[in-house]
């Protein structure tokens, strides 16, 4: 599956796109196999039962499971990655989550990327404007426009005080288009956007899959260092066991790159874990 002509003008000028009901012939076992993972680890953040009270994060994720993991080989998926990215992306990690009350505004990363990156995010449970659907602000992706970088000077703080000074508002009240989802649908958007969430429950179940144009060879330093920043998450690897023993040769073309350059990992992973009390959670 590629994107049209249409849909990637959209995807470049908006920084998100939605795909309603494309992976709804799947999503029974999608979400049983999230369960069962969870169940594997603990049920929550750290091995420990998620208490309802903050996010709990399971990193890696899709790659602890052979069936999750096939995900990467979906023409679905593969095909609408290398739409926007070029047929020899890099796959760079997912996560698993429970997500819990509001988050607040802000970028996966708002740098001027020579490589652009982007998340898939699949929702398991129906998740409205009030009740945790993933809220964006169109074109705030567009770093160094102005109306993105008047953005950038407001959102990047989680303070409500700080929104309520700048423009009078709470976080909700922010214009943006809230991307109401049901199990099934699928959503891509720019890490740099500015995107949010507010209400729901406490037991939000969502886990993302993330993409990355590949690296020149003169640029591996800077690809070297965007994997070191997986430490705080106490992974030795790029990618866990179970997504690279069952890769076929069509996946290692989005694994191989990363796992030649993830030597120094385990070594920055081991000092986070002195450093760290748990395991980042974002």
């Amino acid at each position: 599956m590629r994107l049209s002509d249409q849909q990637g003008r959209y995807f470049d000028t908006f920084g998100f796109i939605k795909f309603p009901g494309l992976l709804a012939n799947e999503i029974d076992a999608i979400t049983q196999e999230f369960e069962d993972l969870w169940d594997a680890h603990g049920s929550g953040h750290h091995g420990r039962e998620h208490d309802r009270t903050q996010r709990s994060a399971l990193v890696p994720f899709v790659d602890r499971s052979e069936y999750l993991s096939t995900l990467l080989d979906d023409e679905r998926i593969e095909g609408i990655a290398a739409s926007v990215l070029g047929d020899d992306f890099n796959y760079t990690g997912s996560d698993g989550n429970f997500y819990v009350g509001d988050t607040a505004w802000h970028s996966d990363g708002y740098i001027d990327r020579k490589y652009p990156s982007v998340k898939m995010a699949f929702y398991l449970d129906p998740v409205s404007h009030d009740t945790g659907c993933l809220r964006v602000v169109p074109g705030s992706h567009r770093v160094h426009d102005r109306f993105a970088e008047d953005l950038q000077k407001v959102l990047p703080s989680s303070r409500e005080s700080h929104l309520d000074e700048a423009w009078g508002v709470h976080g909700s009240g922010v214009p943006a288009v809230s991307l109401e989802c049901e199990p099934g649908d699928l959503l891509m958007f720019n890490h740099s956007i500015k995107h949010a969430s507010f209400g729901g429950g406490d037991r939000r179940r969502m886990f993302t899959m993330n993409f990355q144009e590949r690296h020149a060879d003169e640029d591996l330093p800077a690809l070297r260092e965007d994997i070191g920043k997986s430490a705080r998450f106490w992974v030795d690897r790029a990618y866990g066991d179970v997504m690279v023993s069952t890769a076929s040769p069509s996946r290692m073309r989005h694994l191989g790159h990363r796992l030649a350059n993830d030597a120094h990992l385990a070594e920055l992973s081991r000092t986070a874990r002195q450093e760290m009390g748990e395991p980042s959670r974002s």
